[in-house]
């Protein structure tokens, strides 16, 4: 399996897309399985050739020849995923940062579920899709997809969901937060699920969990990790990883490379 991740170049895409990834799966390759753990980032991947199958906790991309473009939209999962490739798979994945996805789809519609396979979002998407499959060069499968998001950029108004999020970020209780954007915390709830597709509680729980992957090189222990990244205690960030990695932090910190764009679990 090959993997490649790029950040966009254009000042307006790298606001709202942290980056691509191209993963290419060759014919002779071993079957692929990995962990992928809960992030507030929303994933569009998009599959050339292939199947997608989705139960409860697992995505299985099988080959397909008969399949021309098959797409899933995730935005919500509070469990590790098992994500699993069979056969020759070409695929590109987009990255949304928080709040981005909105300014290019409708969030009343991405958003209606926390994993959505078979999607398609605009009626031009899959044709242009398999065109950036087909084209061989990545320098102008990237010039594409640039000129593609581009196309469907509508900058929304979020500037306060964005205050928002900024105080839910750093701690601040819900009805704290309600108060000071006068608001009730009910709004607040539906907000979020309107716009970054989970509830509040959701959202920091999960930047919490984030933070320590980034924060975890740079601290001495677990006990210091913790206290770091505004979790009560020890005994709460070890209950909170658990939950979200079905991993003790001590085995996670040494199957995973947190210094990697891709923070998998190969299995």
């Amino acid at each position: 399996m090959k993997l490649e991740f790029y950040k966009p170049k254009n000042q307006i895409l790298k606001k709202y897309i942290e980056g691509f990834y191209f993963l290419t799966q060759d014919k002779i390759s071993n079957q692929i399985k990995y962990l992928t753990f809960p992030n507030n980032y929303c994933v569009l991947s998009v599959s050339q050739h292939a199947v997608v199958e989705l139960t409860q906790r697992q995505i299985l991309i099988s080959s397909c020849e008969d399949q021309y473009i098959m797409a899933d939209f995730v935005s919500r999962y509070s469990e590790p995923i098992e994500v699993i490739y069979q056969g020759f798979i070409n695929e590109i994945t987009i990255y949304f940062k928080p709040l981005g996805a909105n300014h290019f789809m409708d969030s009343a519609k991405i958003f209606n579920l926390p994993i959505m396979t078979d999607f398609n979002p605009f009626d031009d998407f899959k044709p242009k899709m398999e065109i950036i499959f087909n084209e061989g060069m990545r320098e102008r499968q990237l010039e594409l997809l640039k000129i593609y998001w581009l196309s469907k950029y509508d900058k929304q108004d979020l500037y306060q969901m964005q205050q928002i999020l900024i105080d839910v970020e750093s701690d601040l209780k819900i009805a704290q937060v309600a108060a000071k954007h006068h608001v009730s915390r009910k709004h607040i709830t539906t907000m979020f699920l309107r716009h970054v597709g989970k509830t509040p509680s959701e959202y920091r729980k999960i930047h919490r969990f984030r933070n320590t992957l980034l924060n975890y090189k740079n601290s001495k222990n677990l006990t210091t990790l913790s206290y770091g990244n505004f979790f009560y205690d020890q005994s709460h960030f070890i209950k909170d990883f658990k939950a979200l990695t079905h991993l003790h932090p001590s085995v996670f910190f040494k199957q995973v490379d947190t210094e990697k764009e891709n923070m998998w679990f190969f299995i």
